[in-house]
């Protein structure tokens, strides 16, 4: 770590005598339904008064070049006879690395000679990469995944601050998104719906501690909160649909990074001079045993996290027409909490001082796209793609007597999935287009799970299944129509079918946008959604006479309706208010047979699968709320982003009774705020300044009962008033300082966020500890430094 610490300092003083240079920004215009390219159209740096004019225009391939590009933040304008104007605001010009944007043109449906003036969906974070998402829809960048306090580079965290997003807990980025759990959420990458991409994350979840998307190789990406367009199924809550950027076709371009999420090593270029050609990787390995070793605990007591991951994207163009792209994400990660070793004066997220537990995961995601353009008018995109999962786990119990360790419990989990996904886009004319598309994923599986009673002596077989397969296919269409550059309608269905039990589900999607006034928008959406149950579920077992049953396997999906109302206001070019109510209704919603508490819709909240057998779908469930955004984006040197929702979520057991679900914090309130100082007489020395502070309403729980669990000598909850008892509330503010240097063909950065400034005690969970005898309060993380550097030539 001192040799580190003796590099950085040696890069951040011996620079002060490089001279500045300048970048070349470069990239493509196409047609924004089509992907046709745009030939002809003006590219030009939008420049002070008086200044020599700047710029070019795209030739044949819609693609276009400026060299001689200032450092710092620039803005350029983008015209063509026909197309609405386009604007590239506040990019950010390193000496470390080209600009390469990827810009889509929308074609104007009024006369010519009239002008309209439109921000790109490339820069405009309210305008999402789909254009078929007309509310409850926002994009991200890779710029902000670093500039937000407290997001740590992951897309997960970052998402956190947006309106109706909740953190599930500070050990895991799950999210929860109004008020619904976190395994109704879809992820996609590159149009490939994939499993968790996270370290340390079940493949009956979305989310775990660490990501293994690496924010380095990730492009503009969208998300979505609900009544999503009909390309998206098998999905409750929100979707996550991830882009990569391709790597520099033209120079090789390398970078070098140090921060909490590991040890990081990235290259990109063209595979020769003589083709367009190019390739993008990156590898990181965990650095979290640089941590210990400095003595800084971080929510995992003596145990140490190992993990690595690799992402990657090869793209080969096709001649005019055509490109082919190979890209994929490869992890594992495994650790031991050692009972034993845990120091019960710390929090500790995971482990506990009675339990052993071991466990490794492996994620591998890859996927071969083709993208052609049949006609000026048409566009396809075929994608293959392979994704497989493998996690085991073993625990024991510790022996509150003699400390000694008796097997738990052991389960391993494998899964593999093949798709083929067609997306087709038909321009008809300039007002109307139409989409569609095919998905189809071959599952396949082998899940086993028991828990071991009574020191090693019983087992109790919980789920064995081995080779299992079955195919989740799903369609879409959907029209776009545009009565006037203010006045847009899109309609769809989405189709699935689940060959497991011959299930199927019709959707209908729907929205309506209207503007008026300077930069006013209201906009309408209505989304029926549907979802599979976790595989787990399907194949629990229940112990009968002549054998054991799968009293689940014939469930069917849980349904969502999602109502949408959106109101934004352009107060300025740079600020933006917007205001969306929503109401959801949840029905099909898997419960216990019996009379109970138990529902679906509550799973998520903790680590382990929901073990409930017998279960028929006759739950339902409610969520409501008003979400509220007021956004400046980052223009002369800051930006700032309040984002707050009052929302109530509740849902019915099969006991008929309407209760909170388990994320029902009511209230959420996130304050984003960041300034930029250029220093020095080049201007080439940034300082940066980036707060972060949320106020959630406390969680609902289930409350123990403490005399149950004392004569069980284990933790016995109330269910009889579940989640009747409300936590405090959760409040925690993040700092963020970073520093950026610009060289001669190179840039500096090194930032230290200091996550929980205030050392707030939020609660994590209530337990019973059965060496005290008492219940217990874990706490989520306290004041934690993490630095960050990173260097790119």
């Amino acid at each position: 770590m001192r040799a580190l610490l003796l590099a950085m300092t040696i890069f951040l003083s011996g620079t002060v005598f490089a001279q500045q240079g300048t970048q070349t920004i470069r990239g493509m215009v196409r047609d924004e339904v089509s992907n046709a390219p745009v030939i002809g159209a003006s590219v030009l740096l939008l420049q002070a008064d008086g200044a020599s004019p700047v710029g070019t225009t795209t030739d044949v391939n819609g693609e276009f070049r400026i060299t001689g590009i200032p450092l710092g933040r620039q803005s350029f304008r983008i015209t063509m006879v026909g197309y609405e104007e386009q604007r590239l605001p506040n990019l950010v010009v390193t000496s470390g690395k080209e600009v390469i944007v990827n810009v889509t043109m929308t074609e104007n449906i009024q006369a010519l000679n009239e002008i309209v003036v439109t921000a790109d969906r490339a820069a405009d974070k309210s305008k999402t990469n789909n254009e078929l998402t007309l509310v409850s829809g926002r994009s991200f960048n890779v710029e902000d995944t670093k500039r937000y306090a407290g997001s740590l580079g992951d897309p997960s965290r970052m998402a956190a601050n947006f309106a109706g997003v909740v953190s599930g807990d500070d050990s895991r980025n799950d999210i929860v998104v109004r008020g619904n759990s976190p395994t109704g959420m879809l992820w996609q990458l590159e149009g490939l719906n994939i499993p968790n991409p996270s370290h340390f994350g079940s493949f009956m979840a979305t989310g775990g501690p660490i990501s293994m998307l690496n924010n380095n190789v990730l492009s503009k990406s969208d998300f979505l909160t609900s009544a999503f367009p009909s390309q998206y199924g098998n999905a409750l809550s929100s979707v996550f649909d991830l882009r990569m950027r391709e790597g520099n076709n033209q120079q090789y371009e390398f970078l070098g990074q140090i921060g909490f999420n590991g040890f990081e090593a990235g290259a990109e270029g063209p595979f020769s001079k003589k083709s367009k050609a190019s390739f993008l990787i990156n590898y990181r390995y965990s650095t979290l045993g640089v941590f210990k070793a400095l003595g800084i605990q971080f929510g995992t007591g003596s145990a140490v996290p190992d993990y690595q991951d690799l992402n990657f994207k090869v793209t080969v163009p096709t001649g005019q027409k055509g490109k082919l792209s190979l890209f994929g994400i490869l992890g594992g990660s495994k650790v031991d909490f050692l009972g034993s070793e845990v120091d019960t004066t710390l929090t500790n997220l995971y482990g506990t001082e009675n339990t052993n537990t071991r466990v490794t995961y492996k994620t591998n995601i890859a996927g071969l796209a083709y993208d052609y353009n049949i006609s000026a008018k048409t566009f396809a995109r075929l994608t293959l793609g392979m994704s497989t999962t493998r996690e085991k786990f073993s625990g024991d119990s510790i022996s509150i007597a003699t400390r000694e360790a008796f097997p738990s419990g052991e389960s391993k989990y494998n899964t593999a999935k093949y798709s083929a996904v067609l997306n087709l886009r038909h321009k008809m004319n300039a007002k109307s287009s139409l989409y569609g598309g095919v998905t189809v994923d071959l599952l396949g599986f082998d899940l086993f799970n028991k828990s071991i009673h009574n020191g090693g002596k019983l087992d109790s077989v919980r789920v064995n299944v081995n080779g299992e397969k079955t195919t989740l296919t799903q369609a879409y269409a959907q029209w776009r129509y545009r009565f006037s550059p203010k006045f847009l309608l899109t309609t769809g269905l989405h189709f699935q079918h689940f060959s497991l039990n011959n299930s199927a589900a019709l959707e209908p999607r729907a929205g309506l946008q209207y503007g008026f006034g300077n930069g006013q928008s209201l906009s309408v959406g209505y989304g029926l959604n549907s979802q599979t149950q976790s595989l787990y579920s399907y194949f629990i077992e229940t112990p009968g006479e002549s054998g054991a049953v799968q009293t689940n396997r014939n469930l069917d999906f849980t349904k969502s309706h999602h109502f949408v109302m959106s109101y934004e206001n352009r107060l300025t070019e740079r600020l933006m208010l917007k205001i969306e109510p929503y109401y959801q209704v949840l029905n099909n919603v898997p419960v216990e047979m019996r009379r109970s508490t138990f529902s679906t819709l509550n799973t998520g909240a903790s680590f382990g699968p929901a073990e409930r057998d017998s279960l028929v779908n006759e739950g339902s469930g409610r969520n409501m709320g008003i979400e509220l955004t007021l956004e400046r984006y980052f223009d002369r040197g800051y930006y700032f982003l309040l984002t707050s929702s009052v929302f109530d979520s509740k849902y019915k057991g099969s006991d008929g009774i309407e209760r909170n679900t388990a994320f029902n914090t009511r209230y959420v309130v996130n304050l984003l705020a960041g300034k930029e100082i250029r220093m020095g007489q080049k201007k080439d020395h940034v300082l940066g300044f980036n707060l972060r502070s949320t106020l959630v309403g406390g969680k609902y729980f289930t409350p123990l009962n403490l005399a149950a669990s004392q004569v069980r000598k284990e933790a016995v909850y109330d269910e009889r008033q579940a989640f009747s008892v409300k936590q405090n509330p959760y409040f925690r503010t993040d700092l963020r300082f970073s520093y950026r240097k610009e060289m001669k063909k190179s840039t500096i950065e090194a930032s230290l966020d200091l996550q929980n400034v205030s050392a707030n005690k939020n609660i994590f969970q209530q337990t019973y500890n059965p060496r005290t005898n008492r219940l217990a309060n874990q706490y989520q993380q306290g004041f934690f430094p993490v630095p960050y550097f990173r260097y790119t030539f």
